[in-house]
């Protein structure tokens, strides 16, 4: 059994509209001045140029990223297949064109050029690298006894035994009061610990002692 193949409405519509548009630019580059191939090959430009523009403006917009140049380029090629399709329907004579439409037809291709250039070279934005996953907790071992035998309390520490209490004979701080009166009246200034403890001969912490008991 043979299926016949129903067409596509919009597709059609489509394969007309863009054949119209294809013959319209034609006929304008060759009114301005491009014959022979060259002729052909301005629709062409146009159309790949509305097409890479729609493209690259679906990719931004798909990433999130801002599409202003896009939508520009895509302004562009639309405006020169439009501005075709409405200069051949009887509003311009295609036997006198005018200077500036033979400037910008002639200008084309490096614009074109330039915008093609621009869409399939632009960079796109590298997606974001993937978080790296928190590293898994080490597991905490647990001493484990045997069983049936507890664990004995450990031994309390003996408390610290208090320093002991340096003190000072009477009569060798009676002594170092005679030196450090004789230091006075021949220096007019109080004995130091360190000049003390040498005159004395005695350990620093006795010394210091015997200094504070001379104040």
């Amino acid at each position: 059994m043979i299926r016949l193949v129903r067409p596509d409405a919009v597709l059609v519509q489509a394969v007309i509209a863009g054949v119209l548009s294809f013959a319209h630019l034609h006929d304008l580059a060759e009114a301005a001045g491009q014959d022979g191939w060259k002729a052909w090959a301005y629709p062409v430009s146009v159309d790949l140029l509305l097409v890479a523009a729609w493209h690259r403006l679906r990719t931004l917009r798909d990433a999130g990223e801002p599409s202003r140049s896009a939508w520009s380029w895509f302004a562009v090629a639309l405006a020169a297949s439009l501005g075709a399709n409405v200069a051949t329907a009887g509003l311009l004579d295609l036997g006198n064109v005018p200077d500036w439409l033979r400037i910008l037809v002639a200008g084309w291709p490096a614009l074109a050029f330039l915008g093609g250039t621009l869409l399939a070279h632009r960079p796109t934005p590298p997606s974001p690298p993937d978080p790296e996953p928190d590293p898994a907790p080490l597991p905490v071992l647990e001493r484990e006894t045997e069983p049936g035998v507890q664990a004995e309390p450990l031994p309390a520490l003996p408390a610290p035994a208090p320093a002991p209490t340096v003190t000072a004979p009477p009569a060798l701080v009676a002594h170092a009061q005679k030196i450090a009166a004789d230091h006075r009246t021949r220096t007019g200034s109080d004995i130091d610990t360190e000049t003390l403890r040498a005159r004395l001969g005695v350990p620093a912490p006795l010394a210091e002692v015997i200094a504070a008991q001379l104040t």
